[in-house]
């Protein structure tokens, strides 16, 4: 039995610091993809209300924008614990009826999850001849010719979105696992039915 202060931070395994610089990364895009999207409107609205002309392209760019961003933070939000959720029951049971009940619940979303990377990179790939008209126009009108990007690159948002969501899980279950561990280790053994749950 390994013998450490109680304030000691749960174990987590060195190669999980990656997991942060991860984190990090996908949060400075979201917050680049949120600045171009503020940029494009306010050019959108100044073309709009103060030369009378429009930015044609504008809507499309940011709704493509915003849909990558939502996708890509799914992760994200998840591992701060930002989903909607009823957590009344986990929190009436102890530290391993909790850890069970997060295995067992994970199961099916993983499994959810899969289906939706399998299917939706399958979904995605149908649209490969269809271009984006945005990027084409703006591509177009700076080199004369279409950019040629496909609708693909918009719908694979989906399965990527799925892909991180289901990392997001599987690492909340294996950081769960070997926290319930570090603690069962610094704990004396209970005798008491109460502690036992």
């Amino acid at each position: 039995m390994n013998v450490s202060s109680a304030k000691d931070p749960p174990a987590v395994p060195r190669w999980f610091r990656w997991f942060g610089v991860y984190t990090r990364t996908i949060e400075g895009l979201a917050g680049v993809s949120m600045a171009i999207i503020l940029a494009v409107m306010i050019a959108q609205v100044v073309a709009r209300y103060l030369f009378s002309g429009s930015l044609i392209w504008a809507e499309e760019l940011c709704r493509y924008l915003l849909l990558w961003q939502t996708f890509l933070l799914l992760g994200v939000a998840y591992q701060r614990g930002e989903f909607v959720m009823l957590d009344v029951l986990p929190y009436m049971l102890g530290p391993r009826a909790r850890l069970i009940l997060k295995c067992v619940t994970a199961v099916p979303i993983l499994i959810f999850l899969v289906v939706i990377v399998d299917q939706g990179f399958d979904y995605a790939s149908r649209f490969d001849r269809q271009k984006i008209p945005a990027l084409d126009f703006i591509w177009s009108s700076l080199t004369g010719n279409n950019a040629g990007v496909s609708v693909t690159w918009v719908y694979v948002s989906v399965p990527v979105g799925a892909a991180l969501l289901a990392l997001h899980v599987t690492a909340d279950l294996v950081v769960s696992v070997l926290r319930h561990r570090a603690l069962d280790d610094r704990m004396p053994p209970v005798t008491d039915i109460e502690g036992q749950l």
